[in-house]
């Protein structure tokens, strides 16, 4: 396991990605009235699903890669800055997704406010950046595994249990906004720490579960367990949900813990059908592998305002029937598997030139940010 990837984790990335690809979609295209049909409701309880999938991904990902990488990481050599520099670029690519110009002269004179608003909102990727740091932080300063992992899931059950009481704070009275940002939504963020870093710190310790069972030869025993205790928390929360002294309490840790239980059958399922189907070469698992790249090439491609000041979503404007937006998805889903593939290819066979090719698009566009 020490030089393999998880397929099943690049599965579960993969398919994640491909659906929050038609969740922007809709959310952009769609004609609003569309969306107050019935079956729409069961449409975005499946989208609701991506963002917890992503997270709990991520915490799965940097657990089983710190434990391969760990000496290397506490010598402060190549891996340790490699991983910080691969945690910035999560943060700034994040940011970049919200800068309403790219051009500090327009950010001076043309931001209003509630752009300023928008661009400090946390995202994903701002929040699976700042979950990377605290995990790694707390790797190098924590040498026991068995104290390690009781601070994750401490800090975890805090994430989820304490957000509702926290929600609607406004931290901005107290500190700055950008920090603020990330406590709460009161100030617009998607996914603030408070309770969505919690899925990011149940995938670690997910993740930290499978190695032991890995390397003690019961991996089918961790996979049933983890099966029928994810189908009895499903349901317990399910059926709290409907009580309304608790399904009224939000963020709810129950949907907090209905949201976990789904993304951890989700992740046993894929297991299963990696053994079932001995995959090693799916579309998907090309998308799981680069979804940094993805995940930012899709948004500019829907938000991004390339053609004169607009953007796709401007121009087409909530204009799409079902069938018009199904085939948008399809054909950008299309696109961006040929994008995964591509830059798959290129890094494989030329490793060092791909770094390059990457830190000269961030060195140019900050250049570019700067100049313009």
């Amino acid at each position: 396991m020490k030089n393999k990837r998880l397929l099943f984790i690049d599965l579960l990335r993969g398919w994640a990605l491909l659906v929050m690809i038609e969740v922007h979609v809709f959310n952009a295209f769609l004609k609003p009235e569309i969306k107050l049909q019935s079956w729409f409701g069961y449409l975005n309880f499946i989208n609701g699903l991506v963002a917890p999938s992503f997270l709990f991904i991520s915490g799965f990902a940097f657990m089983i890669a710190s434990q391969r990488k760990l000496e290397d990481f506490r010598k402060y050599g190549y891996a340790f800055w490699r991983q910080i520099g691969r945690i910035l670029l999560i943060w700034g690519v994040g940011y970049s997704l919200h800068i309403p110009f790219l051009s500090l002269h327009k950010m001076q004179t043309r931001v209003e406010p509630e752009m300023w608003r928008q661009f400090f909102a946390v995202d994903v990727l701002q929040c699976i950046a700042f979950g990377l740091l605290l995990m790694f932080v707390l790797r190098l300063l924590i040498k026991s595994d068995k104290i390690y992992n009781l601070v994750i899931v401490v800090l975890g059950i805090i994430s989820a249990v304490v957000a509702p009481f926290i929600e609607h704070i406004d931290f901005s009275l107290y500190m700055a906004k950008p920090v603020a940002a990330y406590i709460n939504s009161f100030n617009g963020s998607l996914f603030p720490l408070f309770p969505w870093l919690g899925f990011m710190l149940a995938g670690g310790i997910a993740s930290s579960l499978y190695s032991k069972a890995k390397e003690g030869n019961y991996e089918e025993k961790y996979l049933k367990q983890t099966l029928y205790g994810s189908l009895v928390v499903l349901v317990i929360s399910y059926a709290l949900l409907y009580i309304p002294a608790i399904g009224d309490f939000k963020p709810s840790p129950v949907f907090f813990l209905e949201r976990l239980a789904i993304v951890l059958l989700l992740m046993v399922g894929l297991r299963y059908y990696e053994l079932w189907r001995k995959t090693e070469k799916s579309f998907v698992l090309d998308v799981g592998r680069e979804s940094l790249l993805i995940y930012w090439l899709h948004l500019q491609v829907i938000y991004r305002k390339f053609w004169d000041d607009k953007s796709m979503e401007n121009i087409i404007n909530f204009s799409m029937n079902v069938l018009e937006a199904i085939g948008s998805t399809l054909l950008l889903a299309f696109l961006m598997v040929i994008a995964a593939k591509i830059w798959g290819a290129f890094k494989k066979r030329y490793k060092k030139t791909s770094q390059y090719i990457v830190a000269a698009v961030v060195i140019g566009v900050i250049g570019y940010f700067f100049l313009m």
